[in-house]
């Protein structure tokens, strides 16, 4: 049986009020809590924990619990909140066509060649590392997945977020080597092309 039961039959249920923002502000509002991290737990405690410890069966038990538990966390978190909106209507100010037209363009070629292109210089960096040459995959492997090859050995590359795939995972009989993009560059996991490196 499948179902769905809409939020705000949850919230009436639990009693919980429905607050109403106008629009784009929670989503400012969001983003300038994600950036000032004025909601992580060691701002504001580990929620799921708190929840638990409280037993409250009440929205009014929750609240009552929490301010006795965290009495300093909701002023703290709005500071940094407000601080941020401040950085942001700032940055806000500074943005016109021509820096908008930079970052489309930023994103639509650089980035996005930069994340089909990254599969290379990991391959490549890969090959010099470990002294095997590499050899492009054919359009029959890319067809099987693999990606190239270092030495005689097939690999495949994989964004780390295929981790969480693992029925594709099985199909693949060969190493995969993960990738994560960073600040900096890209973060990379050879772990198991570790057994091959070795011979």
């Amino acid at each position: 049986m499948k179902f769905n039961i809409k939020q705000e039959e949850i919230m009436g249920l639990l009693s919980i009020p429905v607050l109403t923002f106008p629009k784009y502000t929670t989503q400012l509002l969001n983003l300038a809590s994600s950036n000032s991290g004025a909601t992580r737990p060691r701002v504001v405690g580990q929620m799921s924990d708190l929840v638990v410890e409280s037993n409250a069966t009440t929205v009014e038990e929750w609240r009552e619990f929490y301010s006795k538990t965290k009495p300093d966390a909701p002023e703290i978190a709005v500071d940094k909140v407000e601080v941020m909106l401040d950085n942001l209507r700032t940055a806000i100010d500074m943005i016109d066509r021509d820096m908008i037209e930079r970052w489309v363009d930023d994103v639509l070629i650089n980035k996005t060649f930069y994340g089909f292109a990254a599969q290379e210089s990991i391959l490549t960096h890969l090959s010099d590392k470990v002294g095997h040459c590499l050899r492009e995959a054919t359009p029959e492997d890319e067809a099987v997945g693999i990606d190239g090859y270092i030495g005689d050995q097939p690999v495949s590359i994989k964004p780390s977020s295929y981790k969480q795939k693992s029925e594709l995972m099985e199909e693949i009989g060969y190493p995969i080597i993960y990738y994560e993009k960073t600040k900096t560059g890209l973060r990379i996991e050879a772990d198991e092309l570790d057994e091959y490196i070795d011979k």
